[in-house]
């Protein structure tokens, strides 16, 4: 308890607190835009008890990866030698989650391109099972939480303070999960750009398994200039179909 009362009148604690919280938010983009791309599948009732039951049990998953930070740590050390390179299970881990969003984006744009006929031969697939969803979304934040935990070791060593940056962010990230769900629904040119996203995150997921480091910075800053781009075009119909009605 004391421990506790120190840090929370330590100035330090509360900034490596807020730099966290920010560095789990920024983290997060990547896994936020995958559960509103899988949540947008269900079924229109099941839409939001699948983010909260999902991002759920993420905040859960991660709490207990928390707790064992020795072994998380340990994660980074080789175990498998390829052709000269060695691969730790972290690295595995990412080639792993890297390639899932890679197949699963391909798929998806595959599902959203292909012409839905009603004679067609191949009818339309059914929305994705609630279960299925809810796995998908606990299989890949297994992935981005200990990319996250990790820079967070390096980041403070007290555990309360990584806790609580933790559970801001997920709180924040659900929040954020349906409104985005919302405007991709809505918009459904969004829907191949934030696939589009996806396949780059899976590239660079498994550039970084294999050594590879891409800057987070380069990536994020790709994903804003393709969304100012796709809201400048949004901007255009929407007054080319004005000037229609006008007409």
């Amino acid at each position: 308890m004391a421990h506790i009362l120190a840090l929370l009148s330590d100035p330090a604690a509360w900034l490596a607190l807020a730099t966290l919280v920010v560095m789990e938010v920024v983290l997060g983009i990547d896994n936020l835009v995958f559960v509103a791309v899988l949540s947008n599948k269900l079924p229109e009732e099941h839409r939001r008890r699948g983010r909260a039951i999902g991002l759920g049990l993420a905040l859960l998953l991660r709490l207990m990866l928390l707790g064992t930070l020795a072994f998380i740590v340990g994660l980074t050390h080789p175990v498998l030698r390829v052709m000269g390179h060695a691969f730790s299970w972290r690295d595995l881990i990412l080639l792993a989650g890297g390639l899932f969003l890679v197949w699963k984006a391909t798929r998806e744009i595959h599902d959203s391109v292909e012409p839905q006929d009603a004679g067609a031969e191949h009818p339309e697939r059914p929305a994705i099972g609630f279960a299925s969803a809810v796995l998908q979304i606990l299989a890949l934040d297994l992935v981005f939480s200990i990319d996250s935990i990790l820079t967070a070791v390096g980041m403070t060593d007290q555990l309360p303070i990584m806790a609580v940056a933790v559970i801001i962010a997920v709180g924040l990230m659900l929040a954020a999960a349906g409104p985005i769900s919302a405007f991709i629904r809505r918009n459904p040119s969004i829907v191949i750009l934030a696939l589009g996203f996806l396949l780059m995150i899976g590239m660079a997921l498994i550039a970084e398994g294999c050594g590879v480091i891409v800057p987070k910075g380069y990536i994020y800053a790709a994903m804003a200039f393709s969304a100012f781009v796709e809201g400048l075009n949004m901007l255009a119909r929407k007054r080319r179909r004005g000037v229609r009605n006008g007409a």
